[in-house]
């Protein structure tokens, strides 16, 4: 990883041109004069991530992380997801391919400064891109990646809290190259394959560059690792040594089942379950026993979801990628780029577990399975109260484990004009943008369970040893053949369908308007029109009823269908005034001014800015400074998402009831529209405050640091069940009580919506360190290291007369994810001849994590080795990733919902092998 400096300054500037004659960022080529102008040279203007205006300087008031291409190449990743989520300044929880409960899509989302993926802008060449996975990313056609670690709504409007991740294509590329990849863990499983194409034609007149990228990933079960085989549960009553006990938990949901019947009330756990060897006593009936609970030892009657979850989801991917320009005269040209992306993977999770309760579904007294004499589940048929305390919750193994594959397709397309305005510095740019994903979404594994609760199989006149619709389900005993062939006839695979698009015009102009006595004032202005739009069908026997939210098949596989779009229209316009320059302690002294305009036909306008300050006192000193308004709209899910269920993790709170699912809540949640209520623009600031020092006296060393804070209010989010409870229970007059359904003393269902809540404030430093030490005979060797120190990360609630701040800088927890003190990433590479080689460590602080107290420090380390073979025109790499097998940090399962361990965060393959051979023709 490379921070921009001004060694770089020549090649970066170089590839920026090439970046701008192709991809429209910036018009023909208009040559600024050098500062020293008898020395008779031109240096080309650019354009930097943050900023609109063309200039000479690569280092600007905004901080910008640069990873080149030749780290890409030695990193050895297949996809660029897998190399930006190790940035120092990424943290919380975003989604990548190591979450399968409530991922499986393959894809890496950004999230930076831990302000959530929403709150990062992801760009193509400057432009804004529709499916922000950024794992659709061709890695064999990006250039670089430019990171800027500041807000830019000014710049770019919505979204840009945290900052913009900026990937550069390349360009002007003569030749083709092929390469090939392979990768095995030393566990033997998560192989990965690849190949890539990349060719490339330039002339005087234009050029094209394209290329395909294939790569495919298997999956890896979380029982083939140690730290997963099990659900690690903490208990929470703390023991004599300050810690607390650890027990071999899993699901009550068992596939034996864990009966709540009057014959199991003496039991332990208060409830019993299927036993085929079991005798009669106790007033417990044959073949029947108390539910054993789970120990430190075993696992007891309880389930082992775990071994059959996956830590790694499995994934297929194609990429196709063109990029061309064309000059129609000398002053115009024409430009182009197609990019099209398919994605298949699938998530995997344990067998469905099945209240009957929940199901509405009553097991008859008179059922010739029913040994209780009293109905079990759903009472509310019998006019009975319906409040679960004689019930069943078991786990269908007989019908599989639930698989959730994932289809999605990305297509989008940029073409525009671009010219000089006669024989001036002025340039303009325009452009159409369109973006198409579709995403098919299977559920695998599910049940009809209204189809089976009207079938009759539970009642009383059932028919025995039947395996057709109607016969009798022995629910206690899945290894019966008859009920497992009535269970999988009643199986069911329901899907959702979702469309979106982008569809964008744009106009943007720049140039200079006049000279100062310190330089020349520049000025880069435009205009946009967007407009987004999302369609999203649910198959018939999934669509969730609008008051309970059940639907035919299990709850979590229910939805409505919805659709909805917006339109904004924007101007901008940014100047950048040159103050001071050459005077004792002021070598410059330059002021960057930026507005944006936006006008939303959802919510109405709003106008955001930016001021900034770049002031060196020596040519080799730059002190910057940037302030900015910043601002995120809401977007089509928020807005107009249908009806959903999702069972939230929940503890009961003081003063709190107790939820009808124990460790979970159903939690029923839409999009705002959808629930009937207004929905604001999230807003708030932006600072950084940094020093950039390339010392001319030690040619190769860059040192920065960078003090920053945002502050944002009226956050959007989707409140949980146990977020609404909490509230309730600190203030019983609080609105959000009535959305908190009890049945029987219990909390049945809680109903919420997206909504504007709380406030979040974060900032912290970031350190930049680079040194390329002077050759010798023993070769090439750079040095790096950038680091980000997490200093405030508190989320304030206000619910009436009760204030909530939680501080999460230095913890984990489940809401914002793994926001640890620091984060840093270090590299050493050496080239000598042919060879080189590169070690990478990356590191992640300690921090506090509920139970379990302070975490330690986590380090990964990264080796690699390469050789050109120069006569063939080939390159053979070969990698080991986390050489010392590093395992994650115990998080435990109270914290999080797989494996045990914050899968968004740490590393959850182990030691890895892999190797590439590229060839160029």
């Amino acid at each position: 990883m490379r921070l921009s400096n001004n060694e770089l300054s020549s090649a970066v500037r170089l590839a920026l041109m090439g970046v701008s004659a192709v991809a429209g960022m910036s018009a023909m080529p208009v040559f600024a004069q050098d500062a020293n102008k008898d020395s008779g040279q031109k240096l080309e203007t650019i354009e930097v991530t943050g900023s609109r205006i063309r200039r000479v300087d690569v280092e600007t008031a905004s901080p910008v992380l640069t990873v080149d291409r030749a780290a890409i190449e030695k990193s050895g990743k297949l996809t660029v997801g897998d190399l930006v989520q190790e940035l120092p300044n990424i943290s919380g929880n975003a989604n990548n391919p190591s979450v399968n409960n409530g991922g499986g899509t393959g894809g890496t989302f950004i999230s930076l400064r831990g302000l959530g993926t929403n709150r990062t802008l992801v760009l193509i060449n400057g432009r804004r891109i529709l499916n922000n996975d950024i794992n659709t990313i061709p890695s064999n056609l990006v250039e670089r990646i430019e990171v800027l670690t500041d807000g830019a709504s000014a710049v770019y409007g919505s979204d840009a809290i945290g900052g913009v991740v900026n990937f550069i294509m390349r360009t002007n590329y003569q030749g083709a190259e092929l390469s090939t990849s392979y990768g095995i863990s030393d566990k033997d499983d998560g192989e990965r394959k690849a190949f890539n194409l990349t060719f490339g034609q330039t002339s005087d007149k234009g050029s094209i560059v394209g290329g395909i990228d294939y790569n495919k990933f298997d999956g890896i079960y979380s029982g083939n690792r140690d730290y997963g085989k099990f659900a690690l549960t903490l208990g929470k009553k703390q023991q004599a040594d300050g810690g607390f006990p650890v027990t071999k938990g899993g699901s009550f949901a068992s596939p034996s089942g864990y009966i709540s019947a009057p014959q199991f009330a003496g039991c332990d756990s208060a409830g019993g379950t299927f036993d085929a060897t079991a005798p009669a006593g106790g007033g417990i009936p044959a073949k029947f026993r108390c539910f054993q609970s789970g120990t430190a030892t075993g696992t007891g009657d309880t389930y082992n979801y775990q071994a059959i979850n996956l830590i790694f989801t499995p994934q297929e991917r194609t990429n196709a990628y063109v990029l061309g320009n064309y000059k129609l005269t000398d002053s115009v040209e024409a430009y182009m780029s197609v990019f099209h992306n398919k994605t298949k993977s699938n998530s995997q999770l344990a067998p469905l577990p099945l209240d009957l309760y929940s199901a509405h579904i009553t097991l008859e007294a008179g059922s010739p399975y029913n040994p209780f004499g009293t109905n079990i589940g759903y009472l509310g048929d019998n006019g009975q109260v319906s409040d679960g305390s004689q019930d069943l919750a078991i786990r269908l193994a007989a019908i599989g484990p639930r698989i959730q594959k994932f289809t999605t397709t990305t297509d989008q397309v940029v073409a525009g004009l671009k010219g000089a305005i006669a024989d001036t510095s002025w340039q303009w740019d325009a452009s159409l943008n369109y973006g198409h994903l579709s995403a098919l979404n299977q559920f695998f594994g599910s049940l009809a369970t209204g189809d089976l609760a009207a079938s009759g199989s539970f009642s009383a006149n059932c028919i025995p040893n039947s395996t057709g619709k109607g016969g009798c389900v022995n629910i206690f005993n899945q290894n019966d053949p008859n009920t497992a062939a009535i269970l999988k006839q009643y199986s069911a695979a329901p899907f959702k369908n979702t469309l979106q698009t982008e569809r964008q015009a744009e106009f943007n102009i720049n140039g200079n308007l006049f000279d100062l006595p310190a330089g020349t004032v520049s000025l880069a202005a435009g205009g946009s029109y967007r407009k987004e739009y999302t369609h999203s069908t649910v198959d018939y026997i999934a669509r969730a009823n609008l008051t309970n939210g059940n639907c035919a098949v299990q709850i979590s596989a229910c939805g409505t269908p919805f659709q909805g779009g917006f339109s904004v229209k924007e101007v901008y316009a940014e100047v950048l005034i040159p103050l001071l320059k050459d005077l004792p302690f002021v070598h410059s002294l330059n002021l960057d001014l930026g507005d944006r305009y936006s006008d939303y036909n959802t919510f109405g306008s709003t106008n955001n800015w930016k001021a900034a300050l770049e002031y060196r006192p020596l040519e080799d000193l730059l002190l910057r400074g940037t302030v900015s308004q910043v601002f995120r709209a809401p977007n089509n899910t928020e807005l107009f998402a249908g009806l959903a269920a999702s069972f939230d993790t929940y503890t009961k709170p003081v003063g709190g009831l107790l939820s009808k699912n124990g460790s979970q809540v159903q939690t029923f949640f839409s999009g705002a529209a959808v629930a009937g209520t207004v929905l604001k623009p999230e807003v708030g600031k932006s600072f950084d405050f940094g020093v950039v020092y390339d010392p001319h006296w030690l040619d190769g060393l860059s040192l920065s640091a960078d003090l920053w804070r945002v502050y944002l209010q009226d956050d959007i989010v989707r409140l949980t069940g146990q977020t609404i409870a909490n509230l309730c229970a600190k203030n019983a007059a609080s609105p959000y009580c009535s959305s908190i359904v009890v049945a029987g003393g219990k909390i049945s269902q809680i109903n919420t919506a997206y909504t504007n809540f709380g406030r979040l404030d974060v900032r912290g430093v970031d350190f930049g360190a680079k040194y390329r030490l002077p050759e010798t005979s023993f070769g090439k060797f750079t040095v790096g290291l950038d680091t980000t120190y997490n200093a405030q990360y508190d989320n304030t609630t206000i619910d009436g007369p009760n204030t909530t701040v939680v501080h999460s800088a230095g913890t984990y927890n489940s809401q914002f994810g793994n926001i640890a003190r620091w984060r840093g990433l270090g590299t050493l590479n050496w080239s000598l001849g042919s060879f080189s080689a590169g070690w990478t460590a990356r590191y992640i602080g300690g921090e506090k994590v509920p139970l379990v107290g302070h975490v330690g420090a986590w380090t990964q380390n990264n080796l690699t080795a390469g050789y050109n073979i120069a006569p063939i025109n080939t390159r053979v790499d070969i990698g080991i990733d986390n050489i010392a097998d590093k395992q994650p940090t115990f998080f435990y399962s109270n914290n999080v919902t797989n494996a045990n361990v914050d899968v968004n965060t740490y590393d959850t393959i182990g030691r890895y092998y892999w190797a590439r051979l590229s060839v160029k023709f």
